[in-house]
């Protein structure tokens, strides 16, 4: 059997979150964490329909506050992350489909505050495990999405 070759993305990547309406958005490939991370604010959990579920907004692009979308999601879990100061947060967690070099694949994605953060995104390891290799000194192989 012949092992599947793997694209290669650079350390940071422009992708896209189509179901929240979100074309592009940098993102920090970061193998130092095990799970994905989204800016988001105005979080808010809620029931319906019997199901758990999560609204919250997000500033897809860095120092800019103008662009605003909202969106919604179903909770699937509530997760206690230590962010990059070593401090654990409980965080709202939820599937979300990605899109990045053609492949579009589901994840699972905290909802956090990034405001102060260099990138609006984190994908970690397990976002990026046994698809993509990670070439530290590039950048964008992927191109921006249009």
């Amino acid at each position: 059997m012949k092992k599947r070759e793997l694209q290669t993305i650079g350390w940071r990547e422009w992708i896209c979150l189509p179901q929240f309406g979100i074309p592009e958005i940098k993102a920090k490939i970061d193998t130092g964490a095990r799970s994905s991370a989204l800016h988001a604010f105005d979080i808010e959990t809620f029931e319906m329909d019997g199901k758990s579920k999560v609204r919250f907004k997000v500033h897809p692009r860095q120092r800019n506050t103008a662009i605003t979308i909202a969106a919604e999601a179903e909770l699937i879990d509530e997760r206690e992350v230590r962010n990059s100061g070593g401090k654990a947060e409980l965080r709202p967690t939820i599937l979300a489909d990605v899109e990045l070099m053609g492949q579009k694949w589901a994840i699972e994605l905290t909802l956090t505050n990034r405001e102060l953060m260099g990138f609006r995104m984190l994908l970690g390891r397990q976002a990026v495990r046994g698809r993509f290799l990670i070439d530290a000194g590039k950048s964008y192989l992927g191109r921006k999405n249009n």
